[in-house]
């Protein structure tokens, strides 16, 4: 599988995702945000974390406009898959590629820790390696992550199956973590090739960083 990976300026999860791809075996190419095609027969975009310009006026505002999107837009329009993660996910809301939208953080402070999240649907992608209702262990670290959509387009995503992972504890209980509404962690379009969320599966590949469950995330683009 070829992997292009976006970077925009304040990028700073680009490596780590790199790292991820190519220790599942993946080739990677970064990709500058400043370009305005994509590398030719790639099987997936990945819009990382981070922090793109500065996260100034509103968190991946300014980085709906850079010149890579566009191509973006098109590849997913033409059903190639595109990943979004946390920043990244905040680019595809701010793109229009993902309904909804990322406030800040309800507590008004930044998160950063290991947190357990639910597989709410697996008839996707991404997670079609993990198990409906399975409990995942996946850092998260944003300031910005409090998921917000309308009633009306809460009921779309829940009848579409739109909705991939809740925040949730141990036990798979719902957990407010940061005021998302329906406790969304992560979603994804309509036709299920774009994907958006919060949590970084890419820092967790191995136990001595605290959790190997994003394998199983990542490794669903195989399939």
């Amino acid at each position: 599988m070829k992997v292009a990976i976006l970077r925009f300026p304040g990028t700073n999860c680009e490596f780590d995702t790199q790292y991820a791809f190519e220790k599942l075996g993946h080739t990677c190419e970064l990709v500058w945000h400043e370009e305005t095609a994509l590398p030719e027969g790639i099987d997936l975009v990945v819009v990382p974390g981070g922090f793109s310009y500065g996260d100034y006026l509103r968190s991946g505002s300014i980085a709906r406009f850079s010149p890579i999107m566009q191509a973006v837009k098109i590849y997913a329009e033409k059903g190639g898959k595109v990943l979004g993660i946390c920043n990244g996910f905040q680019i595809l809301t701010e793109a229009g590629l993902l309904p909804g939208a990322l406030k800040r953080n309800e507590n008004l402070h930044f998160i950063s820790k290991h947190q357990t999240l639910c597989v709410v649907s697996n008839d996707n992608a991404f997670l079609n390696q993990c198990s409906k209702g399975e409990v995942l262990n996946i850092p998260i670290a944003h300031a910005d992550g409090n998921y917000y959509i309308d009633e009306a387009g809460l009921k779309k995503l829940e009848e579409n199956g739109q909705i991939l992972l809740r925040y949730c504890d141990e036990k798979g209980n719902w957990l407010n973590v940061n005021g998302s509404v329906s406790y969304i962690a992560g979603i994804c379009n309509e036709t299920k090739n774009v994907f958006g969320l919060m949590p970084h599966p890419e820092r967790a590949l191995e136990s001595i960083l605290g959790s190997q469950d994003g394998i199983k995330m990542l490794k669903g683009f195989e399939a």
